[in-house]
């Protein structure tokens, strides 16, 4: 078997049973360049790769090396464990586009992560929480546990280099992470359920910075307090730290009754009792009474209801990485390749991308790329 570049073209085109002339019409290569390309008289462009490996349903990294990228290893964690080769197909989704923009040149930026700090997992998270918290809020201005989730995941997007994305996930899992040298990737299911997802958010960037996800890692259900691994616990440590840090927490409790703090914070009933609980600032009793209140019930009760269906509604929206979409988007206008890459991304047709940027172009709001119809 030829294990050339076209040698592996050569193999999509009869596994497409066409003839060289239908394959490069149907990926939009003039036939006369593939000709020259597969007979060695002229290379081919990063844009042909582009175009071949869309009109395939093959990765760029495959036509260049013969490597797919290979997460039927998935390492996962409870209820996730039945749910590998799904997970599988839909995180292709996002590493076919890294593959085009690693091929275009445009592959995101990937600066460089905290150092892992020493430690038992409980304090390694609470500290590598605390070195985010400290990068975040000198890059926004902001504190970033008060920060509306959209906003806090563009902030980490560009501070750590990690693409989040909320999408549909199979069956249990509830999150997923996985890096390599080329990207850093946590996703998200798309749940009502926001304080949910706004913690596994949180949890699967702790996997990511402490190094936990060089094998894809699917987990469900995340659960504070109820993991032993010790990567699991650092990430819990982390995300409980992160999202709710020690020093707001008992300021805030000071001046504010229980169901407002869980609206201050945006975490649920239970991740703030258990909070507050190893902090110390309530006993046993009042924990297990607290968390067996509810989200909408503390938004009900602080007079915030309008902030929880806000937030609900967000939750359930898919939410494409921002900096991926950008990347393909700005290939695609400098000519580079076509809408294809980037209407695989948003999980779309490429006529119904089209479609929508005939009357609407793409906006930028608050550090995400919104496809408006």
């Amino acid at each position: 078997m030829d294990e050339s570049v076209s040698g592996r073209v050569r193999e999509v085109i009869r596994a497409a049973g066409q003839s060289q002339a239908a394959f490069a019409a149907r990926a939009g290569i003039t036939p006369d360049k593939l000709s020259k390309s597969l007979g060695g008289v002229r290379r081919f462009s990063s844009l042909d790769l582009a175009l071949i490996a869309e009109a395939a349903q093959v990765s760029v990294d495959w036509l260049l090396t013969g490597r797919q990228h290979a997460p039927a290893g998935i390492a996962a964690r409870g209820d996730a464990a039945a749910h590998g080769a799904g997970l599988s197909e839909r995180a292709e989704r996002f590493t076919a586009a890294y593959d085009v923009l690693d091929l275009l040149g445009r592959a995101p930026e990937l600066p460089a992560l905290p150092a892992l700090p020493p430690g038992d997992p409980d304090g390694q998270g609470e500290l590598l929480a605390a070195d985010v918290r400290t990068r975040v809020h000198a890059l926004v201005g902001a504190e970033p546990a008060l920060l509306a989730t959209g906003e806090l995941l563009a902030a980490c997007e560009h501070a750590f280099g990690v693409d989040f994305a909320v999408t549909d996930l199979p069956g249990a899992v509830d999150g997923f992470a996985w890096q390599e040298d080329g990207f850093r990737l946590a996703l998200a299911r798309r749940d009502e359920r926001w304080t949910r997802q706004r913690f596994t958010l949180a949890h699967e960037l702790g996997h990511l910075l402490a190094g936990d996800a060089t094998e894809p890692l699917a987990e469900s259900p995340v659960a504070p307090g109820r993991q032993s691994e010790p990567d699991e616990v650092r990430a819990n440590a982390f995300a409980a730290a992160l999202l709710m840090p020690e020093p707001e927490v008992r300021d805030a409790a000071d001046a504010l009754d229980f169901a407002e703090l869980v609206v201050r914070f945006r975490v649920s009933p239970s991740a703030l009792a258990a909070r507050l609980r190893r902090l110390g600032l309530i006993g046993a009793a009042e924990h297990a009474r607290l968390r067996r209140r509810t989200t909408a019930e503390c938004h009900l009760a602080a007079a915030a209801m309008d902030a929880y269906l806000r937030e609900a509604a967000v939750a359930v929206a898919e939410r494409p990485p921002p900096r991926l979409a950008d990347g393909l988007w700005s290939a695609f206008e400098a000519g580079e390749t076509t809408l294809r890459p980037l209407a695989a991304l948003l999980g779309m047709e490429t006529g119904e991308l089209e479609g929508r940027l005939e009357t609407s172009e793409p906006t930028a709001l608050q550090g995400e790329l919104v496809y408006q119809p």
